[in-house]
């Protein structure tokens, strides 16, 4: 079997060299494609491993190939299919790059996947800003580039940043989000019904796609924003604030576009309290009143509280109904943390069902992560043990305590060691469980580094 495995193997990657050889040759023949495209289909997760290994080079030539090919002034072949299938076949295949292996080396996968330079990044946006057609297939390609992109900085924000992020990033503030044609496209958003030609290819580039990248720039450690967290918001609330309120009740007709829209800018919104914690003001920006708050509280509640969202929830931030949900969460946990009105939600039975349906069955860390914070901030001892999560509460917050002091970076995720320890219902239990898992260098290292928090836990879990 294992013979029969290699010489498969073995064939497999001659042909395969053979047909991204191909690649050089003009014209380009349809069957070239046609075949790339059929090896890519055929690389399942288990086999993801083997057919990057044995064809690294083959595939970096194939991706710089597809770079190239992108920023390019002529794009005669953009409306031919087999051209189609391709680039949306080797797009499903970078996503399962980044998100389903975990035993590729992240260099190895930054080296495939960002095989171009700040010149093809320039012509690409330079062919996407003179396009006269806002439903250029060209757009809707070249997006999913720029979304791999943004996938793989949100999943590896340590990984050495690329030398292409800061330049995207830069340009999509600059050139995109801060312009003109952007606050058109939020203002047709405005609307409480948005026709479904609205959502042209050019127009979810500007909201969906340029949003998406900035949210997984600002969540890496040193990056050079033109704007700052107030700038941002006191460009983005108001119309962000009245597209939640215009669609919070019709959640049950959105389409997936206006679903995308929604919530990336959502996460920007959510992001700018992240990256700019220490200003302090932000929160005063988005809600002047108490009264402000608490309405859009449970505008995002009914959005939440829709259970068709609940069942594509993934395992990681993958698709537009997972973004949509974190981003209501980190929304709802800046304000439970931020302002005093905890007894807005304490008061609310079905804000407190609604956070606890979400903790309960979404499979991304991070989602039960925020749902658990906000739980264990606004519900008191009492009412936590008749919902009888507090251990499961813990034993999920050990877990990434655990993980987070295993990696380099004191994090888990983009998550510091510190917000997690921060967490109401981290008790001594949790640290017991820990500090067993520790060695004595650890113990040290550990105390000292985190004194100041874990008093403070202590002296919480002695109290409570």
């Amino acid at each position: 079997m294992r013979i029969f495995s290699y010489v498969r193997l073995k064939v497999m990657t001659n042909n395969f060299e053979e047909l991204v050889t191909a690649l050089n040759i003009s014209p380009l023949s349809n069957a070239v494609l046609h075949k790339l495209t059929l090896f890519l289909k055929q690389q399942t997760d288990e086999l993801l491993l083997p057919f990057v290994s044995q064809l690294f080079q083959s595939l970096f030539i194939l991706e710089q190939w597809v770079w190239q090919l992108l920023s390019q002034n002529s794009h005669q072949w953009i409306d031919e299919p087999y051209y189609q299938e391709f680039f949306y076949t080797l797009a499903l295949f970078n996503k399962s790059l980044i998100f389903n292996n975990d035993n590729i080396e992240i260099d190895i996968k930054a080296s495939l996947l960002f095989s171009v330079t700040i010149n093809q990044i320039n012509n690409i946006f330079q062919q996407i800003e003179s396009s006269n057609n806002d439903n250029d297939p060209f757009i809707a390609i070249a997006s999913l580039w720029f979304d791999i992109h943004s996938y793989f900085l949100h999943e590896n924000p340590h990984c050495n940043k690329l030398c292409i992020t800061d330049h995207i990033n830069q340009y999509i503030a600059c050139n995109y989000v801060m312009s003109k044609q952007f606050k058109t496209y939020l203002f047709q958003i405005r609307q409480s019904h948005v026709p479904k030609l609205v959502f042209t290819a050019k127009m979810l580039f500007y909201i969906k796609t340029c949003l998406c990248s900035l949210f997984s720039y600002l969540g890496i450690k040193v990056h050079h924003f033109p704007y700052t967290a107030n700038e941002m918001l006191l460009y983005l609330s108001d119309d962000y604030l009245q597209i939640i309120r215009v669609h919070n009740h019709t959640v049950a007709t959105w389409n997936k576009e206006l679903l995308a829209c929604i919530g990336h800018l959502m996460a920007v919104i959510a992001k700018c309290y992240w990256f700019d914690e220490k200003n302090g003001t932000q929160m005063k920006i988005l809600f002047p009143t108490e009264q402000i708050t608490c309405d859009h509280v449970q505008e995002l509640i009914r959005i939440v509280a829709h259970k068709p969202f609940h069942a594509e929830i993934k395992a990681v931030r993958s698709n537009d109904e997972t973004v949509l949900i974190d981003s209501i969460l980190m929304v709802l946990m800046n304000i439970v943390q931020i302002q005093n009105i905890n007894w807005f939600f304490r008061s609310s039975a079905m804000i407190q069902d609604a956070i606890l349906t979400v903790a309960e069955i979404s499979l991304y860390d991070e989602v039960c992560l925020r749902a658990y914070t906000i739980l264990g901030e606004i519900l008191t001892d009492e009412r936590l043990k008749q919902l009888n999560i507090a251990d499961t509460m813990t034993g999920f917050l050990f877990k990434m305590l655990e993980q987070a002091w295993q990696h380099p970076s004191k994090e888990y995720k983009q998550i510091p060691i510190e917000y997690l320890l921060k967490g109401k219902r981290i008790d001594r239990y949790c640290f017991l469980r820990l500090f067993q898992k520790l060695t004595f260098t650890d113990h040290f290292q550990f105390v000292c580094r985190f004194s100041n928090v874990i008093q403070k836990r202590l002296y919480t879990a002695n109290n409570s």
